[in-house]
């Protein structure tokens, strides 16, 4: 099993920890420390050893950070998590609702002239620290560099990850990490820049054409890099994990050891680029510290590896037929087994893993799968363990969010059943996020148009009947990388204009606390919208959708949907059966004919 069900935090460690932790914050002067989530790389998924903030508080989700002064610990986490944490972390801790909360503004109520936050600089981006300081610094509170306060306490932490470096095949990526070099630094001399230093390991590894296994469910490699305005480029990482992609990344790319990454900014020439949103403070600090001109802009590989290739849309078009099988295959067996009793929420998870794993191409997990029976399902990020594994039980709804990581691309896929009847008001519900669903999928939008602009789509039928969702609507998805990618999303945040070949996922929910969740995800392509007979000239934009799996009709209410709604459901299952029916026999096809039915 790449998903493992134990236990990963303890509550119960919470007060000894924080109390050691307050002792070290006096020994270093200091009246609060933060403490993120984030590791050197500022990454979402990290590996065990920088689980810094799970150690201290309890609190496993995969955003959040922690606030500690001498009198309180903040533990701020955003609306997929207020559900979680208050089963996670100990009475010592405050759960702290973000971002409707600020830090700062949590810090200013506690905090007064001449006090001092500490802080990791090589966990918190430029862009955080220099936000903080300009809101504490007025009122007398200062921001100070301190040696990672959980490492000096965390006895037992895991060591970091060795696995090697692979090489991603060309024809997937669908351009040579010398082109892809040769034209970041083409747009680095138009920019009037000498360098960037690159930090962020998909970036890092879309350049590069390279893959590393140092995150679970993430094929990323940890490693830094300077891009140089030649097209050359300087790889820092562990000694050994670059050596099987040496061949392949040629002379044009110098491999480092990640310990001479510091000591190489100190050559690096006038200007060179940083991306504040990304890099470590640690690191704009020693730029500045050596007199070397810093040029802020966003990472030069971001936009590029969120437009994809012509390859990479063939190859991750393959991979969600391919997952689409294996899902058809699991929600035939579960329509079987669930009426039969005896299922729980692990046997749910192992059985999915198994379908994948019967493809003979599943690399990874693109994350651990939600699994969530009744109440659980409104726990938006729920992970079953040993201790929570629930029974999946008539009257109930069954959420099931997951994905696969195929070397042609990363899958995320979310279908809500039903197990025997639903309970009052779930089909209402479930109707209305499909509903919302729909919508997204059905867009046409003139370009420059953002994820803000689309979000509510999503929600309006949710909010005429007073209901909502506490998270995005969808994010970007690599290919066989990150499952969640920027900068796109749809998001009421976000303000980067959507084009051709960005990946998204479509998945509107509703979650009744102590009942039930409901979320229906699936991952859409933005390409050009083809003409409209009598319409204007005006270039426009639309979704394909890349995900083929039935809804369940059952909890789907006929009478509360219009014409065209109906229409594009049944011709989204026309879809799923003319797609997926080829690649599944017996049983399941049979199960798949059946699903796939015209409404």
């Amino acid at each position: 099993m790449f998903q493992s069900f134990d236990v990963t935090a303890d509550p119960s460690h919470g007060p000894a920890r924080l109390a050691a932790l307050r002792e070290l914050m006096s020994r270093e002067g200091v009246d609060a420390v933060l403490v993120p989530r984030s590791d050197r790389f500022q990454g979402e998924y990290v590996a065990p050893s920088d689980e810094r903030l799970a150690w201290l508080t309890g609190f496993t989700g995969s955003a959040g950070f922690c606030a500690v002064t001498r009198d309180e610990a903040g533990v701020f986490i955003d609306g997929r998590y207020r559900v979680q944490v208050r089963s996670q972390v100990a009475p010592v801790f405050t759960p702290v609702p973000w971002p409707e909360t600020k830090l700062a503004d949590w810090l200013l109520d506690r905090l007064g002239t001449g006090q001092a936050v500490g802080f990791d600089p090589w966990l918190h981006t430029v862009e955080e620290i220099e936000k903080l300081r300009e809101r504490l610094g007025p009122k007398g509170v200062g921001l100070v560099p301190i040696d990672n306060p959980i490492d000096r306490l965390w006895a037992d932490r895991p060591a970091s990850p060795t696995v090697p470096f692979t090489t991603f095949p060309e024809e997937i990526a669908g351009e040579s990490h010398a082109s892809k070099r040769g034209r970041i630094a083409a747009a680095l001399r138009e920019a009037g820049e000498r360098a960037c230093v690159l930090t962020l390991p998909d970036s890092i590894a879309w350049l590069l054409n390279i893959r590393g296994g140092d995150v679970a469910c993430n094929p990323v490699p940890q490693a830094y890099a300077v891009l140089h305005e030649d097209g050359t480029c300087d790889l820092y990482c562990p000694p050994g994990k670059a050596e099987s992609v040496r061949d392949d990344l040629g002379q044009d790319v110098r491999v480092h050891p990640e310990t001479s990454f510091v000591p190489g900014l100190d050559f690096l020439p006038s200007p060179t680029r940083i991306d504040p949103k990304s890099c470590p403070e640690a690191v704009h600090a020693f730029l500045v510290a050596r007199g070397i001109t810093v040029s802020r802009g966003v990472d030069p590989c971001i936009l590029p590896k969120a437009r994809k290739t012509a390859a990479e849309i063939a190859a991750t078009v393959e991979a969600h037929l391919r997952d689409g099988a294996a899902m058809a295959n699991f929600l035939a067996w579960l329509d079987r087994e669930a009426p039969q009793g005896g299922l729980t929420e692990i046997a749910v998870v192992k059985a999915l893993e198994g379908f994948r794993r019967a493809t003979n191409a599943l690399r990874d997990i693109s994350f651990d799968t939600i699994c969530g029976a009744g109440a659980h399902g409104a726990i938006v990020h729920y992970r079953v363990t040993e201790a929570t594994d629930a029974p999946v039980r008539p009257g109930e709804l069954l959420l099931v969010d997951s994905g696969g990581q195929y070397l042609d691309g990363t899958t995320d896929i979310t279908r809500t059943v039903a197990i025997g009847p639903a309970p009052d008001g779930a089909a209402e519900a479930y109707t209305r996020v499909l509903q919302g669903m729909i919508a997204i999928s059905r867009a046409r939008f003139p370009r420059g148009v953002a994820g803000q602009h689309l979000d509510a789509l999503a929600r309006y039928p949710l909010w005429l009947a007073g209901q909502d969702y506490d998270h995005g609507t969808g994010h970007g998805v690599g290919v066989y990388l990150s499952v969640h990618e920027g900068p796109q999303r749809l998001s009421r945040l976000s303000d980067v204009p959507l084009e051709p070949g960005m990946i998204l996922s479509n998945e509107p929910g509703y979650y009744r606390e102590g009942a039930f969740g409901i979320r229906i995800e699936n991952l859409i392509l933005v390409e050009d919208a083809p003409p409209v007979p009598g319409g204007d000239s005006r270039a426009m934009l639309s979704f394909r959708t890349l995900t083929w799996v039935p809804f369940d009709r059952r909890l789907i209410v006929g009478t509360m949907l219009s014409q065209d709604e109906r229409a594009w459901i049944d011709a989204y299952h026309a879809g799923v059966l003319d797609r997926i029916g080829p690649r599944t026999e017996g049983e399941t096809l049979a199960w798949l004919r059946s699903a796939c039915a015209p409404l």
